[in-house]
């Protein structure tokens, strides 16, 4: 049987993929940066001037802390996570990643009701008729919110198209 105590990601790692990732953000958009124009035009910067040193200095930044998470021995021992702190981590990251799946396949209405309710039952330990209820005023609210006062549609599914509102 083996031993999970052991098992654990820590800080250090954290800090190294951190570092790549935001380093190749910056490098992205310096990518993109440089195909709209960094240099000069006759009216001043080009578009991508700014965009360019901005990633620049993401990059150098990135590079930095890559630098001092590789050389520090203080987070080589730190636990960043492990499977006790997964746990929580994933009851929250689990169903928000189901409900952007289920707001590209559902629309952003359905999503929020089944995410809302969902969660209230499972997390919250609401009974189901409070937790669809809960649900359903969020999903209310988000509509007259967005939609009647602010004019700005939100993605919608195929049951909004059942119902009309489009």
């Amino acid at each position: 049987m083996a031993d999970n105590s052991k098992r654990h990601l820590s800080r250090r790692t954290m800090e190294i993929a951190t570092a790549i990732a935001t380093a190749a953000a910056g490098g992205a958009v310096c990518y993109g940066a440089v195909e709209i124009g960094t240099g000069w035009t006759e009216t001043g910067p080009a578009p991508g001037y700014f965009p360019f040193y901005v990633g620049l200095l993401i990059v150098l930044g990135s590079l930095a802390n890559l630098a001092r998470a590789i050389v520090s021995r203080n987070w080589r021992e730190v636990v960043f996570l492990d499977v006790e702190r997964a746990r929580p981590v994933l009851a929250f990251a689990l169903p928000l990643v189901g409900f952007v799946i289920a707001a590209l396949l559902l629309g952003l209405y359905v999503a929020t009701l089944l995410y809302v309710s969902g969660v209230m039952i499972w997390q919250g330990g609401y009974r189901w008729s409070a937790a669809v209820l809960g649900g359903a005023a969020v999903t209310a609210a988000f509509y007259l919110v967005f939609e009647i006062a602010f004019q700005v549609p939100l993605l919608k599914g195929p049951v909004e198209g059942w119902l009309g509102i489009y």
